[in-house]
C-alpha cells in the first residue's frame, strides 16, 4: 500500500474550482447534511479486482440491476464526469478524488438532491477487501421528506454493495 502525507480532511462543494489544486485534500462527505448513509462489506475477491469492476462505470448495468444506464466521459480522474441513470434518476457525477486502488469520491446535484459519495477500498489480508461506502444528501427535496430519502439511499447502497460482492466473488 502506498503512504501518503497526513491530509486535512474536510468537505468541499462538487465544484469544477476545487478539481485544480496543488494540495491534495481528502474529501469528505457532507457531515452537516440530513441524509447521511454509511456502510460497508469485506469481498473475499482480490482487491484490485474489485476496484476495477468498481471503476469501469460503463459497465455498472451489467452488475448492478439498479443502474439502468452509466457512461463515463472521458477518464476516471478528477475533474472527469460520468452520467448515469438509477431509480428513474438521470445523474451526472463528477469525479472530486481519485487515489486508484484506494478511493474514489464523485457528487453533484440532481433534482434538486446535492450528493457526496465517498467510496474507500483496504486490504485486509491476501484477496479480501473491506469496501466502505459513505454518501451524504442534503437540499430542498432532503428537508421535505428526509426519513424516506434516507431509507432510500440505505437501501440502495446495501443492494450496490451486495451487487459488487456476489460479481467480485464470482469465479470467471
Amino acid at each position: 500500500m502506498t503512504t501518503h502525507p497526513p491530509r486535512t480532511h474536510h468537505h468541499v462543494p462538487v465544484t469544477a474550482e476545487h478539481i485544480d489544486r496543488e494540495e491534495e485534500p481528502m474529501f469528505t462527505i457532507d457531515e452537516t447534511a440530513p441524509v447521511i448513509v454509511r456502510l460497508s462489506t469485506v469481498i473475499d475477491a482480490p482487491p484490485e479486482r474489485v476496484w476495477d469492476l468498481h471503476t469501469r462505470i460503463d459497465a455498472w448495468p451489467s452488475w448492478n440491476s439498479d443502474v439502468d444506464r452509466a457512461v463515463l466521459d472521458g477518464p476516471l480522474v478528477p475533474g472527469g464526469s460520468f452520467r448515469w441513470e438509477t431509480h428513474g434518476l438521470d445523474i451526472t457525477s463528477t469525479v472530486v478524488e481519485l487515489v486508484p486502488g484506494e478511493r474514489v469520491v464523485w457528487g453533484g446535484p440532481a433534482n434538486g438532491i446535492q450528493g457526496v459519495h465517498v467510496w474507500t477500498f483496504e486490504r485486509i489480508d491476501g484477496d479480501r477487501v473491506r469496501v466502505r461506502t459513505e454518501e451524504s444528501w442534503s437540499g430542498a427535496p432532503v428537508d421535505a421528506a428526509t426519513d424516506e430519502l434516507g431509507r432510500a439511499l440505505r437501501s440502495s447502497l446495501t443492494s450496490w454493495l451486495a451487487a459488487l460482492k456476489a460479481r467480485a466473488e464470482q469465479a470467471d
